[in-house]
């Protein structure tokens, strides 16, 4: 059995931000540079295990 090594990331000193205070700012970027919509991803680059599952969500009638 080959031995699995353990994914260790450095712990980040940066103070959380609040939801709203993040939507906030989110708003404050889109307004300065007159984004008002983002388009959405169009699925041309989905992996075989995302078509999958979105083909199994379809079949069960869930709306994602």
């Amino acid at each position: 059995m080959k031995a699995q090594g353990i994914m260790v990331s450095p712990i980040s000193n940066r103070k959380a931000i609040p939801l709203a205070e993040f939507a906030a700012d989110i708003e404050r970027r889109r307004q300065e540079t007159g984004i008002t919509e983002l388009p959405r991803n169009n699925g041309t680059r989905r992996t075989p295990s995302k078509l999958a599952m979105l083909n199994a969500l379809d079949k069960l009638g869930a709306k994602w």
